[in-house]
């Protein structure tokens, strides 16, 4: 191959008070597709080389980063996990003209204007946590707590539920957790009479000595526990709260089945990560995957890349990618990414059961 390398930059939160574990995840399965690509030759000859930069979940530290990488000639950027710093990210990235895909972030209004220059392959977040909405309603939960904390993404996450839940005939219970105590928390639901408990907070903190809390509190023992963002995806969760942390239903983005292409991927990040990778993983594969078509159909130019996303048909780790326009959404789409509720299985909480798909 060339010795000239195609440059892309990656965005990812590595360190705290980022959640390292999804960082690392995403990260990995970059670097496995970049891996891919230039095993198979590179694009045109030439090797893609990741250039990293750690967000740390701060919206300053990505902005630094995006300046960075544009001045050393990245032809794109990839990655990033919290929605908050991708905001920031997306929003510099489409001032200075450079094309961004972001993987795992689910905002809607990833910016605040429709842009070309940000496509995103994870769903947006009105999808998905309606899909959530559906799946607590077909579960019989009628009145529902959110624990929250302040957050333009867990406000936009609360907003989705109660429009969707509203008129189904569900309630919302908003429990202000910087106010609240986890033990404070549990006289709430003791007294509001909710038999769901959304985590709409942090992890690890709040979120495992909420249950932690609620898993102990005999008054709570028939109630639902429930995290949309995804936090007992990861092995962190497990570890800390072993068999209390299993039954609570999450959102995760993989399909029922992996295509050959997935099965390969999913051995390939095992062997990377020393253990069962997660659906970050797999969105941070399927970004390379995306960019490597890009550039060997359209080039390294920066405009040609960003007036490309409505061009894109590619099979990726979970399945075909292409990119539309959604009305609501400011980005390029990958409209039917496949979307999970599962939980770990009490009996053996290492393994997952899908509760609902869509």
């Amino acid at each position: 191959m060339s010795e000239t390398p195609l440059r892309i930059g990656a965005l990812a939160p590595l360190s705290r008070p980022g959640w390292v574990e999804a960082g690392q995840h995403l990260l990995a399965g970059l670097e496995l597709a970049v891996s891919d690509v230039n095993g198979a030759g590179g694009i045109a000859g030439r090797p893609i080389e990741l250039l990293v930069r750690d967000t740390a979940a701060d919206q300053q530290k990505a902005t630094a980063a995006v300046d960075e990488l544009a001045g050393l000639g990245v032809a794109a950027l990839a990655g990033e996990y919290h929605s908050v710093v991708a905001r920031a990210a997306a929003a510099r990235a489409d001032a200075l003209r450079l094309p961004f895909l972001c993987s795992s972030a689910v905002l809607d209004a990833l910016t605040e204007q429709p842009t070309d220059w940000v496509a995103r392959i994870a769903p947006a977040q009105s999808r998905g946590w309606r899909l959530y909405a559906d799946f607590l309603l077909g579960a019989g939960h009628r009145r529902i707590a959110v624990a929250t904390v302040p957050s333009v993404y867990w406000a936009s996450g609360t907003g989705i539920l109660r429009d969707h839940l509203a008129p189904r005939g569900g309630t919302l219970i908003d429990l202000d957790m910087g106010s609240l105590t986890p033990a404070a928390l549990c006289n709430a639901l003791a007294d509001n009479g909710a038999t769901a408990l959304l985590l709409l907070v942090g992890h690890p903190e709040p979120a495992v000595p909420i249950v932690k809390a609620v898993r102990t509190d005999k008054r709570l023992a028939g109630i639902t526990i429930g995290a949309p963002a995804g936090q007992p995806e990861f092995a962190e969760w497990l570890a800390l709260l072993g068999e209390e942390g299993t039954g609570i239903p999450f959102l995760r983005y993989l399909p029922e089945q992996l295509t050959p292409l997935g099965a390969r991927v999913e051995v390939a990040l095992r062997d990377r990560l020393a253990g069962a990778p997660s659906f970050v993983a797999f969105e941070g594969y399927d970004t390379i995957v995306v960019l490597a078509d890009l550039l060997r159909s359209h080039g390294t130019d920066r405009e040609g890349i960003a007036g490309a996303w409505s061009r894109v048909a590619v099979e990726g780790a979970r399945g075909p990618i292409r990119f539309s326009r959604t009305p609501g959404i400011s980005v390029w789409q990958w409209v039917w990414p496949p979307i999970q509720v599962v939980a770990r299985d009490p009996a053996a909480p290492e393994r997952f059961r899908v509760l609902r798909a869509g």
